[in-house]
C-alpha cells in the first residue's frame, strides 16, 4: 500500500507542478486550447502515444485479448491507427494550413457558422462527455482497488483531479505532460507484458497451449467478425478530433506528418501487447474470470507493490491524459463553435480565456453526472463512436475533395444518417447500423449537393488543394501588429527629428 500510495503522489505532484508553471505562462485561448499551434516534434509525437494508449490499453483490450484472441488487434487497433495514418498522411498539411481549432471549425469555415452545430454538438456532448465520464470511472476503479476506497468517493476524486489539472494549463500542458505520460505508461505496460508472459509459461509455451483460433487474425468467430467490427471502428478515425488537434497544435506542416506518423506507427506496435497479455493470462487465470479484472488481478495480486506501483501510475497516467484531452475536445467546441462563431464574434481575448475554462467545467460536470446516473457507459460511448462516424466521415471527405458539395447537402447528409443510425437497431435487423447509416449519408449528400446551389455564406473550396480564409488569420493579426510597430517608430522618429 505505502508504495502505490507514494508512487501516486508523486505523479501527480509532477502533473500539478507542470500545470500550475503553464497557468501562469499560458495568456490567451489560442495557447490554452490548441497550444498557438506551435509544439514541437518530440511533443507531438508523446502526446500522439498517450491519448492513443488510453485505459483501452490497459484495461479493455487486455480483456478483448482474453476472450477473442490476438484478432482483437485486427478488429480494432490495426483498423484504427492504420485510419489514422491515413488521415495524417493525406490531409494533415492541409488541416494544419487552415489554422482551425476543431472539426466543427472546418465546417463552419466551408459552410457558415450555422453548419458546424451539428459536429459540434457530437464532439462536445455525444462523445466527449461519456469518453471522459469513462476514464474518470477508470481512475476511480483504481483508487478502489489499490486503497479500497468508496467508488462514489472514487469518481469525486478523478473529477477534482482531472478538473484541477486540465483548467490549469490547457493543452500546451496536456501535450507537455503527456510527453513525460508515454514513457510512464510505456513503462508500466512493458512491466504488465513481462509478467503475463512470465506466469504463462513463456511465449513458446502460450503459442502451444493456446488454441489456434486465439492465435489467428480471423479468432474464433471467424473472418466476416473482425471485418465488421472493423467496419464498424475504423472510420471514426478520419474524424477523431484528439488527433486533429494534435495535428493543429503541431508549430509546422512537416511536424504535423512526420510526428504524427512516427507516434501512431509507435502505437500501432505497442498496441499488439495488450491482447498479447489477455492471450497469455488464459493460461492461468480461470476462463470464466471478467476480462475487465485480468489488469487488476495481475498488478495486484501477481507483482510485488513496488513494481505495481508503476503498473498503476501507468493506468493513471493513461487515463488522465485521456480525460483532459477530451475535456479540451469538448471545451474547444463550445469556445470556438459555439460561443465566438455564434453568440459573440467580436469577443475579446479575455473573454475567450474566460468561456475556455468556463466550458472546460462544463463538460467535465457532465461527464461527472453520466458518471454516477448512467449504468452503461460503454455501450453509450460505443454508440456515441458510430453516430459521429456515420454523420461526419462522408461530409468531412466532401470538404476536403468535392467543390460542388453545398451547406444543404452536407445539413441534409448528416441528418438522414444520423436518423438511420438512431433508429435501425430498434427495427430488429442484424446488419450493423454504421452500413446503413454510411449509405444514406453518402446518397444523400451526393444527390442534394448535386440539386442544390452554394449558398451565399460558402466560402467554395475543395480543401485538400484550397485554402480556406482562416489560413490567413495569424497573418493578418501580425501584418496589423507590424503596421502598428511601424506607425510607433515613425511617430519616434519625427519627434526626435523636431527635438534636434
Amino acid at each position: 500500500m505505502a508504495w502505490y500510495f507514494t508512487f501516486i503522489i508523486i505523479y501527480f505532484l509532477i502533473m500539478f507542478a507542470i500545470g500550475t508553471y503553464y497557468f501562469f505562462k499560458v495568456k490567451d485561448a489560442d495557447s490554452y486550447l490548441i497550444a498557438s499551434w506551435n509544439m514541437g516534434f518530440w511533443n507531438i509525437v508523446g502526446t500522439t502515444i498517450s491519448t492513443n494508449c488510453g485505459a483501452a490499453v490497459f484495461v479493455g483490450w487486455v480483456g478483448m485479448g482474453f476472450t477473442v484472441g490476438m484478432s482483437g488487434y485486427f478488429k480494432f487497433a490495426f483498423p484504427a491507427y492504420l485510419v489514422s495514418m491515413i488521415l495524417i498522411l493525406v490531409f494533415s498539411k492541409p488541416l494544419r494550413r487552415q489554422k482551425l481549432y476543431t472539426l466543427a471549425d472546418l465546417f463552419s469555415e466551408r459552410f457558415g457558422s450555422k453548419v458546424g452545430i451539428i459536429p459540434s454538438i457530437l464532439s462536445a456532448f455525444i462523445y466527449s462527455v461519456p469518453t471522459t465520464a469513462l476514464q474518470m470511472v477508470g481512475m476511480s476503479t483504481v483508487f478502489t482497488i489499490v486503497f479500497d476506497m468508496d467508488p462514489k468517493i472514487g469518481i469525486a476524486l478523478s473529477f477534482v483531479l482531472v478538473l484541477s489539472f486540465t483548467i490549469l494549463g490547457g493543452l500546451v500542458a496536456t501535450i507537455v505532460t503527456d510527453t513525460l505520460q508515454s514513457v510512464i505508461l510505456l513503462l508500466g505496460i512493458f512491466v504488465l507484458t513481462y509478467t503475463a508472459l512470465k506466469y504463462g509459461g513463456g511465449i513458446s509455451q502460450i503459442v502451444d497451449n493456446t488454441p489456434n483460433a486465439y492465435l489467428s487474425p480471423k479468432g474464433p468467430n471467424g473472418l466476416g467478425e473482425v471485418l465488421m467490427f472493423s467496419l464498424s471502428v475504423a472510420p471514426f478515425y478520419l474524424i477523431w478530433q484528439s488527433t486533429w488537434q494534435r495535428i493543429f497544435a503541431s508549430k509546422s506542416e512537416k511536424v504535423a506528418v512526420g510526428a504524427g506518423l512516427t507516434g501512431t506507427a509507435l502505437t500501432m506496435v505497442i498496441a499488439i501487447l495488450p491482447f498479447s497479455i489477455g492471450v497469455a493470462a488464459r493460461q492461468f487465470l480461470s476462463l470464466d474470470t471478467h476480462p475487465d479484472l485480468i489488469f487488476s488481478h495481475v498488478t495486484v495480486e501477481l507483482l510485488p507493490p513496488a513494481v505495481g506501483g508503476v503498473v498503476v501510475v501507468g493506468l493513471l497516467a493513461a487515463l488522465m491524459t485521456g480525460a483532459d484531452s477530451f475535456i479540451l475536445q469538448g471545451s474547444s467546441n463550445i469556445t470556438q463553435d459555439l460561443y465566438f462563431r455564434l453568440m459573440n464574434p467580436n469577443a475579446s481575448a479575455k473573454n475567450m480565456m474566460f468561456a475556455a475554462r468556463l466550458s472546460v467545467v462544463i463538460i467535465a460536470a457532465l461527464a461527472l453526472m453520466v458518471s454516477y446516473f448512467m449504468t452503461d457507459i460503454v455501450s453509450m460511448y460505443q454508440w456515441a463512436l458510430r453516430l459521429s462516424a456515420t454523420v461526419l466521415v462522408f461530409p468531412f471527405l466532401a470538404i476536403m475533395l468535392w467543390r460542388k458539395t453545398t451547406s444543404k447537402g452536407i445539413v441534409a447528409s448528416m441528418i438522414a444518417a444520423g436518423l438511420i443510425t438512431i433508429i435501425w437497431p430498434f427495427l430488429g435487423i442484424s446488419i450493423d447500423a454504421v452500413i446503413p447509416g454510411f449509405i444514406a449519408s453518402f446518397v444523400v449528400l451526393i444527390v442534394v449537393s448535386l440539386i442544390t446551389k452554394h449558398s451565399l455564406s460558402e466560402t467554395v473550396k475543395a480543401v485538400l488543394w484550397e485554402d480556406l480564409p482562416s489560413a490567413t488569420r495569424n497573418m493578418d493579426q501580425q501584418e496589423a501588429e507590424e503596421k502598428e510597430v511601424v506607425g510607433a517608430s515613425t511617430i519616434i522618429a519625427k519627434n526626435n527629428t523636431g527635438s534636434i
